[in-house]
């Protein structure tokens, strides 16, 4: 399986390293935010691999919402409890960190699940800066420069057709709420396969520690971000995995 360099299987339960996670969001999603770095001691598994794993264990359906509920440090037990028509990712001390509702027919197909898997987290990688620092600009404000904190709150989609092998995964549509200190950003995707419109979807991200909009600072950040991708495009090797 695709997924099997980035967790590791023990008993009915998984364990993410911090090694596992980082890589994950580099070679996968294309995501260097600081928080997936391995060395970093704020590190939490990337939600789009928490979604990766769930669609590998239980399929795909026509309509699912993904709502995340708590953050997962490395290495922690993940116990995946399913219902008639829910998924609830617990860690091993019964906090729940992923909800997970669906409905409608259910594909357990490979090709499926991994080309909606790699599509979806790579567009959902390119976040930041692609989407967010034109949405930030536009509303006058920014987040913290020194510590960047974007929170993946939820995400759903709904398909039409599951006898798609190959789908790709366009933005379609970008919102940002500002309330104070916080912002909530709304975007909106559309699920295509062979240039044929089969289902729609949306995330929603929280933007914590917002403030007014500075140029500069805002361009030191979107350049550190390029510095942190650039080096690991240079030096993939120098991430190892741990088993």
């Amino acid at each position: 399986m695709f997924l099997d360099p980035f967790h590791a299987p023990e008993g009915g339960a998984v364990r993410v390293s911090a090694a596992q996670g980082s890589a994950f969001a580099k070679a996968v999603a294309g995501d260097f935010n600081p928080i997936h770095d391995a060395v970093n001691p704020r590190f939490c598994v990337p939600g789009d691999l928490l979604f990766a794993l769930v669609l590998a264990r239980f399929g795909v359906a026509n309509r699912m919402a993904f709502r995340f509920t708590g953050m997962v440090g490395a290495d922690v037990g993940l116990n995946f409890a399913a219902g008639a028509s829910d998924v609830t990712v617990r860690t091993e001390d019964g906090k729940s960190c992923l909800e997970v509702e669906s409905s409608g027919d259910v594909s357990n197909d490979l090709a499926l699940i991994e080309s909606l898997v790699c599509r979806y987290v790579a567009f959902s990688g390119q976040n930041f800066p692609h989407i967010l620092v034109p949405l930030m600009e536009q509303h006058g404000v920014m987040i913290n420069p020194d510590r960047p904190l974007v929170i993946y709150e939820q995400m759903s989609f709904e398909l039409d057709r599951l006898d798609c092998p190959d789908l790709d995964v366009a933005l379609e549509s970008t919102e940002l709420e500002v309330k104070g200190r916080r912002g909530e950003a709304r975007l909106g995707f559309a699920l295509r396969a062979q240039g044929e419109l089969i289902g729609r979807g949306s995330k929603t991200l929280i933007l914590s520690g917002l403030r007014d909009y500075e140029p500069k600072a805002l361009q030191g950040l979107v350049e550190r971000y390029a510095g942190w991708k650039a080096a690991y495009l240079t030096d993939p090797a120098s991430l190892q995995l741990q088993a």
